[in-house]
């Protein structure tokens, strides 16, 4: 049988009801395109406002010195090991060695300190009295200690030189390097950052409205803005709490209360986390890279 042609089929109507069943399939259309717009817009779980983040380690010198080598630029690639400056280790070379010959010292101290004393508790108390082998056990073992305490000195010199050398402690990315071979480092203050490439993940920002058909695993298709290949990923978690501006109190002690508009109310924003799955090749990922989200609620990622 053959098919049949909707024109023929709306040539058979009647003239006088055409126009009237024209105008019907034309507001249908128009009801079906906008139920599903306003769907996709308004309840479909997905959000322009995604932020590519990642964890940063701030790397600063535990000793203080010049830095004598650098051997790394900005934005390298590193992997967790490698070596990212050096500091000048000649005073501590220097403080190692004193260490060592203290130790020595001081064991020799404990040496004579218990030949001493053993010998004099061997002694009869006619030769010698209780006070004075007193004397000569707390003479040993206050040498004993002083010992210790130059061992524990030695091993902090050890390490003191150890950390001459400052190594990455991940895979990542140099990143905001304005260290220079002789700059002074100082202890605690941050010289150079290392972006953690084992480490990004996608937060995006749902209205509240389209949480409830957000489910961790769910399958996240990924725009990045400027590239065209898909960032595939899956909800992780949801977060559990954001701000509320309305807690806050005044110079006075009390609660700072925003006004609003009874006929306004504006969907607040969630921050979900999505862990990426995988990245195409050519895609450049930084962190602070804006993206779009949605979120396949019928698709799960074990």
């Amino acid at each position: 049988m053959p098919a049949m042609n909707p024109a023929d089929t709306l040539h058979r109507v009647p003239a006088h009801l055409r126009r009237p069943l024209t105008t019907g399939i034309v507001v249908l259309l128009a009801l079906i395109l906008g139920w599903s717009l306003w769907w996709h817009y308004f309840r479909a779980p997905w959000t322009r406002d995604g932020r590519v983040r990642v964890e940063v380690v701030n790397i600063a010198a535990q000793i203080s010195g010049e830095v004598i080598a650098l051997p790394v630029a900005d934005n390298q690639r590193v992997n967790k090991g490698d070596v990212l400056l050096r500091i000048e280790p000649v005073d501590y070379q220097l403080a190692l060695m004193q260490a060592e010959a203290n130790v020595q010292a001081r064991q020799d101290q404990v040496q004579i300190a218990q030949e001493d004393a053993l010998r004099r508790q061997k002694l009869g108390a006619q030769a010698i009295s209780a006070e004075e082998k007193n004397t000569a056990q707390s003479s040993y073992l206050q040498a004993e200690a002083a010992a210790q305490a130059a061992v524990a000195a030695r091993d902090q010199a050890r390490i003191n030189l150890d950390r001459c050398v400052i190594r990455s402690p991940v895979n990542g990315y140099v990143t905001n390097l304005t260290l220079r071979v002789g700059d002074y480092a100082t202890p605690g203050q941050t010289k150079l950052s290392v972006v953690d490439s084992d480490s990004f993940w996608i937060s995006g920002y749902f209205e509240e409205t389209k949480l409830p058909r957000i489910r961790e695993g769910d399958y996240a298709h990924v725009r990045l803005m400027g590239w065209s290949p898909e960032v595939a990923g899956h909800v992780e978690s949801i977060s559990r709490g954001i701000s509320d501006t309305n807690s806050e109190v005044d110079a006075t002690g009390l609660q700072n209360v925003n006004p609003i508009f009874t006929w306004v109310r504006l969907a607040q924003r969630i921050p979900v986390r999505i862990h990426i799955d995988k990245v195409p090749s050519k895609i450049v990922i930084a962190a602070g890279q804006t993206c779009t989200i949605e979120i396949d609620d019928h698709r799960k990622v074990k």
